[in-house]
């Protein structure tokens, strides 16, 4: 009977630990302090179908830190009736964000955007300063209409001419 005990007490020491080193293993491979992409930006693939191209920053909390921010935002062109993609900017909605804080938990992939691939090629267009506006262009003034022919004024009506002669005396 001491075999028996023995050998089943041996068998639960041994499952213990093994699901302790299970345990750490799988800790240690969803730890992600040492997070480090060879690019400037990342992809962020949510659980819910979004996708944001940020610079990526891992907090020691559960949060990720994502600034300069885009995303894809699809619509339909009214006149041609095709889709198109845009990229946007986060940060021009009305509470204007200018970083965000994503919970781990909704992340499903991250990688890293290459720097010769159309998103980073629009990220930096992005960047880019916008060229001043042009100076609204000045409507010229139209030529004042030609002044109508001089006409000769009219002759005065002729007046009595005064005599150069001293009136006569009384």
């Amino acid at each position: 009977m001491h075999i028996r005990y023995a050998i089943s007490n041996l068998r639960g020491v041994l499952a213990c630990c093994f699901l302790m080193l299970l345990f750490i293993l799988l800790a240690g491979c969803g730890s992600s302090d040492d997070m480090q992409f060879p690019t400037e930006y990342q992809a962020i693939f949510m659980d819910n179908g979004q996708v944001f191209f940020g610079r990526l920053q891992k907090t020691k909390s559960e949060f990720f830190f994502l600034r300069d921010v885009f995303y894809i935002k699809h619509e339909v062109d009214k006149e041609q009736k095709e889709p198109r993609n845009l990229l946007l900017k986060r940060g021009m909605e009305w509470h204007g964000p200018e970083f965000m804080r994503i919970n781990s938990r909704h992340i499903v992939l991250i990688e890293p955007v290459a720097p010769d691939s159309r998103v980073f090629q629009l990220i930096v267009q992005a960047h880019r300063p916008a060229p001043p506006p042009a100076p609204p262009a000045v409507k010229p003034t139209p030529p004042a209409p030609p002044a109508p022919p001089a006409t000769p004024a009219p002759p005065a009506p002729a007046r009595p001419e005064k005599s150069k002669t001293p009136p006569a005396r009384r």
